[in-house]
């Protein structure tokens, strides 16, 4: 983000009372865990293919990677 953008969004911040600053703090904080929280399940989906790959992967099953 650069700087020219951070502003408006300080001067937003410096109007609004301490009780709605402390909840859009909290509201970035969620967003950061979000992002978090779905590069981990990512991860694990990544490290977990291979392991699948034999149940994901046979003859019976064939029809269903036309769905």
């Amino acid at each position: 983000m650069q700087a020219d953008e951070i502003q408006p969004l300080m001067d937003k911040l410096k109007e609004l009372p301490p009780e709605r600053v402390a909840e859009v703090e909290d509201f970035i904080d969620f967003l950061s865990q979000r992002a978090q929280d779905r590069a981990l399940t990512r991860a694990a989906m990544s490290i977990s293919e291979p392991a699948l790959e034999k149940v994901w992967d046979n003859d019976e099953d064939a029809v269903y990677d036309e769905l």
